[in-house]
């Protein structure tokens, strides 16, 4: 089955069904490429709704999601968004493998094409042309005799002539033989032509034309392939990412299966929870008698005109209303019926939110006494654990600011020790001042948990924090905390602090004991220890680390029991011991 032998004649249809070719090929290119833009906006439009969901910072909403239903939530609008990535993936792979691979193809067909069907076209002119010789030839010869005939004709009626000349009768004779003559060339031109163009007729119809028509069909047929081809990369490129597609909805599937109701519901008490006790029973109120009428301690009346009595909640707090109790402004005014207060008290709801509106309108007391016991311990608990914090980075920073001192000290070349004087004190003063602060919130903090603690408790869980050597008791707290004009008292704190300082100074410079070593190190780089405290290493050595990097840029180590001292961090690559949590890496 080939187009040169089955269709010969139709060069005309074969231009057209390939031009047909190529406008189908384009068309699909032109389908794959809006489907693209389908995935793509698909995709923006799924991470703009997962965007537009996610719980906005320093808002109400973080606080939501600490419950398991909104964390799954979360966990759905994240798997969302990584959904919205697979089917960008999905673009980016058809835009590469099928589109931008078409469209050069495309341009290879059409330049291909043309180059079939304008040999094919040349062939057509070239035998037009033959045809065109032949046909001339043809007329010629034709002509050539007529005239030949007519000068045959001519000398015999001359010749028949008697009143002829005999010149004339010559004359005539000499016509006849050229035209015959002629007509002779004219048979051998046509006939040589006609030889010709046979020849030709068949390279074009047996040779030329299956040739060109073979091409034209290899080019139709790789067409073809390449458009199923195209197909089969359509579908392998969905199929691609359907894997990761299962995978994030399995994501969302866990997510929902992690909901714990009795959690969430656990969240909401502790968020809500005021402390406070409900209200007792109400006692009869006997009118027939003319006597006063007494309220027992139980009652709302009670709870309402001797607010009070309750029981405060650290040193600034007031007495705390019930959330469902209005507070009577006017003394002098009646007492309702028992029946009016009763239905007040059956209709109205408790207006926990009351306590929030405090917290919103206005500023907050710095013991949070606005706030139900059970939020305050909360927000007082809080309040510490942040202090510590501040305190250990602030420790931390004075022990680093000592080292340098030390170092200094050892090596006066490095830099001047009293220059770090003034940011060790500043450090200090700054410790003291969170320790003192630390020590009034722990105060509110016990007195809310009613568990005030003894002096040398206290002392003990101070000095277990921050190694706080001598702390005063709550009492001493709650006095040192303000002084008549509000401002909070520091002399003595600063005293003990530069004595603590002064001991610790001390000790470091009185251990004699040798440092076990805590993993070993390897020299990057070749270093000439010439100043005090410092010793050489060369490239490639492998060492002892006795001490790490305090923050300073040096490392202790030792290479036997008689040497050792510092050297650069960044001269070394450092390898911990499992005891020394993993390996660290200084380059």
């Amino acid at each position: 089955m080939s187009w040169g032998t089955e269709l010969w004649d139709q060069f005309d249809n074969l231009e057209k069904h390939t031009q047909w070719g190529i406008d189908i090929l384009e068309k699909y290119i032109k389908f794959v490429k809006e489907r693209t833009e389908i995935e793509l906006s698909y995709a923006k439009q799924l991470r703009n709704l997962s965007k537009k969901y996610q719980p906005k910072k320093n808002s109400r909403e973080e606080e939501e999601y600490r419950y398991t239903a909104c964390k799954a939530f979360l966990s759905t609008l994240n798997e969302t968004n990584d959904y919205a990535g697979q089917h960008e993936v999905v673009s980016e792979n058809m835009t590469s493998q099928i589109t931008m691979g078409l469209a050069r193809y495309v341009q290879e067909l059409k330049q291909e094409r043309k180059s079939h069907f304008h040999d094919g076209r040349k062939a057509q002119q070239h035998i037009e042309t033959c045809w065109k010789q032949l046909e001339s030839s043809k007329r010629r010869f034709e002509r050539d005799c007529k005239e030949a005939d007519r000068a045959q004709q001519y000398f015999e009626k001359m010749d028949a002539d008697i009143n002829v000349t005999k010149a004339d009768v010559e004359k005539a004779r000499q016509q006849a033989q050229l035209r015959h003559q002629m007509a002779e060339e004219s048979k051998a031109d046509y006939s040589s032509i006609l030889q010709k163009f046979n020849h030709e007729q068949r390279e074009y119809y047996y040779t030329h034309i299956p040739t060109i028509f073979q091409k034209i069909q290899e080019m139709e047929e790789r067409r073809i392939v390449r458009l199923g081809e195209s197909m089969k990369t359509y579908a392998e490129v969905d199929r691609q990412v359907i894997p990761i597609i299962g995978k994030c909805l399995d994501g969302i599937v866990k997510a929902a299966e992690s909901i714990d109701q009795k959690n969430d519901s656990q969240l909401v008490i502790e968020a809500y929870k005021s402390g406070f006790e409900p209200p007792g029973d109400i006692e009869f109120e006997d009118y027939t008698q003319p006597m006063k009428r007494t309220v027992s301690e139980n009652s709302l009346s009670n709870s309402r005109g001797e607010g009070k009595a309750e029981p405060k909640f650290g040193g600034k707090s007031k007495g705390k209303l019930w959330p469902f109790i209005k507070k009577n402004k006017s003394p002098k005014q009646q007492k309702e019926p028992l029946s009016h207060r009763f239905n007040e008290f059956m209709t109205s709801k408790p207006k926990i939110h009351c306590f929030r509106s405090l917290k919103r309108g206005g500023a907050t007391p710095e013991d949070f006494s606005n706030l139900p016991p059970e939020q305050r311990r909360k927000k007082l608990q809080q309040k510490v654990d942040e202090l510590n914090k501040d305190i250990q980075k602030e420790v931390d920073q004075r022990d680093a600011i000592t080292k340098m001192k030390d170092v200094y000290l050892k090596n006066p070349q490095m830099g001047d020790p009293a220059s770090l004087d003034h940011k060790l004190t500043e450090v200090s003063q700054n410790i003291e001042k969170l320790r003192l602060e630390a020590q009034k919130f722990e105060a509110w903090l016990a007195e809310v948990e009613g568990r005030l603690p003894a002096r040398g408790e206290q002392a003990r869980r101070q000095s277990g924090l921050y190694d706080v050597q001598t702390t005063p008791t709550v009492n001493n707290c709650a006095q040192a905390r303000e002084s008549p004009d509000g401002s909070y008292t520091e002399e003595q704190s600063q005293e003990s602090e530069v004595k603590v300082l002064a001991v610790d100074f001390d000790d470091e410079f009185d251990d004699e004991e040798p440092l076990p070593a805590i993993g070993t190190c390897k020299a990057l780089y070749t270093f000439d220890g010439q100043n005090e405290g410092t010793i050489s290493v060369v490239e490639g050595e492998t060492l002892y680390v006795i001490e790490e990097d305090k923050g300073d840029g040096w490392t202790r180590i030792r290479r036997n029991e008689d040497e050792e001292g510092y050297v650069p961090t960044s001269y070394v690559e450092v390898y911990l011991d499992k005891n020394a949590k993993g390996a660290k890496t200084y380059i």
